[in-house]
């Protein structure tokens, strides 16, 4: 896996490669062969090992592709799983892993990978990391339309109360 970090001051870009524990054996040394130094073992990038990945960092000139590959004891080789491109190696059958590492021109990051095709990405040399973002409030519901007032109408009823009879109970017993 490849991870860049663009520098704001210089023309390089610092890449850090990483190679999972699981394509390693235990205590295997791992290095970074490739363009950036002349694919010799001695002048390999040295990587350290952790707990699930071995790690190496290197800055490389911008505008650029580099070829790499990974060297196992000196014996066995591994791709990046994750490179920017595979291109074929001098050897048959063989690829070699590709980094990219863009240029900036006019404000803009520009390079090439795909084996020479040129790409291009707009955006800052050097992604900044964002500052505590503020927790963003929860959608609201959309509010329930209103239901029409309601009108009311007062009727006015006029009735009589019952007359009273003027006839005498006779008392139950």
């Amino acid at each position: 896996m490849l991870k860049k970090d663009y520098s704001n001051t210089k023309k390089v870009c610092k890449v850090t490669f990483s190679l999972p524990t699981t394509a390693v054996q235990d205590g295997a040394e791992v290095r970074v062969l490739g363009d950036f130094n002349a694919w010799a073992w001695q002048s390999g990038l040295v990587m350290k090992a952790g707990k699930t990945e071995y790690t190496a960092s290197i800055e490389l000139a911008l505008g650029a592709n580099y070829e790499f590959r990974y060297a196992i004891n000196n014996e066995r080789w591994e791709n990046d799983w994750a490179a920017d491109a595979y291109v074929p190696s001098p050897f048959d059958g063989i690829t070699n892993s590709l980094v990219s590492v863009s240029a900036v021109v006019d404000g803009e990051l520009t390079g090439k990978a795909d084996g020479g095709k040129k790409v291009k990405a707009t955006g800052a040399p050097k992604v900044e990391k964002p500052a505590a973002a503020a927790k963003e409030e929860a959608p609201k519901a959309p509010a329930k339309a209103k239901a029409p007032a309601k009108t009311t109408t007062t009727v006015a009823k006029t009735t009589k109360a019952p007359a009273k009879s003027k006839a005498k109970e006779t008392p139950k017993k």
